[in-house]
């Protein structure tokens, strides 16, 4: 049994940690033991981040310490943090894409045979143990580029279980899991555990949090707000810690008028990814699109705006039918995409917040090629403002944001187009409970005001708090439409697991 009297394998004493006028951190402690899952709360911008990358040698604090084992250490890069047993699993994946699984896992310290050569068996089987240990199934000689997002997690997971580590910082890595690779994930963290091993575990999904930690410390605008014991607070009490209020309501769901169709997809279909898909969105109405991961969700709508192309079927925007295979197409009629992989598909990470949010709209901020800075400016602080963006400058990188605030600059981005239909995929993957409410907020304002919105969703109450109707896939298939005043969590994951067809899809 874990008592708060042993030495902490791992403490952070007093950290502050500045980047210009940004106070990422103001004195911040953490302890973390042997054999504990101890819980990171906080909003997006509340300094978690940047408290992982300094555990993780990445940043050096402006002041305060940490010690190892009570003894002081510090870190000159992630090299000596992972040498001192610390790993970290990162909320975004950073896969080298043409490298297989196994190359990826072992880059850099690949064992070897007589003449230095690589043993490629020692490191195919050293991988394909770890993905035994994980429970699931991945060929290790499986290039990166083209894996799903759970799939890439779970090989960053595999990654930082190989250098068995005596503390495992998590960040949000069920963000893109299934409900069973959660649980074996799960199952694997508590083995850790047993095992010694200080697991540190930062989620959104507060269930989780409740669900595997015994304690949890709370950051709020770069400062700790308080350390607690789990089972002494209920979900409602860590909120009020995490946003300095009660939050009145998670899934703002305004009344809108129901106006023409304004996207309709009709016999949809990529062979071996998803078939024969029909659906409308009307003006004013917020669709899910909702399903298991695999199920063909993602696919359907980057076929809808062109990113893929698909074998067959039509899309229609407003009446008239778009091109195959031509995103530039869909965004002249007025469609807008706001990707499930923000920092992949939906931003380019070295250019600034205003340049990002100017990107759509390059024609209309200058002539000749050149575009006008202030113009540039004044568009990307409109829009900042009006989805309550938190940043430094708006010439600061994009990267430098937190991961809610990066999406919000995404939806920015497209938002400007002043699309009539709006495509969002994840919309609030790996974000805070209280930039989550916003997000809702502004989905709901904008269908209020006449846009047709399609989301694709793997959270299922926020399927059901936002969506109009819900559309079921199974197996790239749609199987289910269900209307608002019938979509329940049963009703919905029935459809989803192939148990049952509801009523059949338009």
């Amino acid at each position: 049994m874990l008592t708060m009297t042993e030495v902490p394998v791992l403490a952070a004493r007093g950290l502050s940690k500045s980047f210009g006028a940004v106070r990422a951190l103001q004195d911040v402690s953490l302890t973390l033991h042997a054999g504990e899952a101890h819980a990171l709360a906080g909003e997006n911008g509340a300094g978690k981040s940047t408290l992982i990358k300094i555990l993780a040698g990445v940043h050096r604090p402006d002041t305060g310490q940490l010690l190892l084992d009570d003894a002081p250490v510090a870190f000159h890069g992630p090299a000596d943090a992972r040498d001192a047993g610390i790993a970290v699993i990162y909320q975004e994946p950073t896969l080298f894409p043409d490298l297989s699984i196994a190359e990826n896992i072992f880059m850099g310290r690949q064992p070897r045979r007589t003449l230095r050569r690589i043993d490629r068996s020692a490191v195919r089987d050293a991988t394909a143990a770890l993905m035994r240990r994980l429970g699931v199934d991945l060929d290790p000689g499986r290039p990166a580029r083209g894996l799903s997002i759970a799939d890439q997690q779970i090989v960053e997971i595999a990654k930082a279980l190989s250098f068995d580590a005596r503390v495992l910082i998590m960040d949000e890595p069920t963000a893109a899991l299934t409900g069973s690779e959660t649980a074996r994930l799960f199952a694997v963290v508590e083995a850790l555990r047993a095992e010694g091993a200080a697991v540190l575990f930062i989620s959104h999904r507060l269930a989780e949090v409740f669900r595997l930690c015994r304690r949890v410390t709370t950051l709020r605008d770069g400062r700790r707000v308080a350390t607690d014991e789990v089972e002494a607070l209920t979900e409602d009490d860590l909120v009020r810690r995490m946003v300095g209020r009660d939050l009145d309501e998670l899934y703002p769901k305004q009344e809108a008028e129901l106006g023409g169709t304004a996207l309709s997809v009709r016999r949809l279909t990529r062979e071996g990814v998803f078939h024969d898909v029909s659906f409308d969105v009307r003006r004013g109405e917020i669709v899910a699109l909702a399903g298991l991961v695999g199920a063909g969700r993602s696919e359907v709508v980057q076929a809808a705006f062109g990113v893929d192309t698909p074998d067959a079927g039509e899309v229609h925007v407003a009446g008239r039918p778009l091109r195959r295979g031509s995103p530039t197409a869909a965004m002249d009629a007025g469609v807008a995409l706001v990707p499930e992989d923000r920092r992949q598909r939906g931003l380019v990470m070295e250019m600034s917040i205003e340049r990002n949010i100017g990107l759509t709209g390059l024609g209309r901020l200058g002539s000749a090629g050149l575009v006008q800075r202030t113009l540039e400016r004044g568009r990307a602080a409109d829009w900042a403002a009006r989805l309550r963006l938190k940043y430094g400058r708006l010439t600061d990188d994009v990267g430098v944001l937190s991961g809610g605030n990066q999406q919000k600059v995404v939806l920015a981005k497209w938002l400007a187009t002043e699309p009539t239909v709006l495509i969002v995929d994840e919309p609030t993957r790996g974000i805070d409970v209280g930039t989550k409410a916003e997000v809702h907020r502004l989905l709901s304002e904008l269908a209020a005001g006449g846009l047709a919105v399609l989301m694709v969703s793997s959270d299922l109450p926020e399927v059901l708090g936002m969506a109009d109707r819900v559309l079921v896939m199974h197996e790239g298939r749609l199987v289910a439409e269900i209307p608002r005043a019938e979509a329940t969590e049963e009703s919905v994951m029935t459809a989803a697991t192939g148990r049952g067809t509801g009523e059949a899809a338009a």
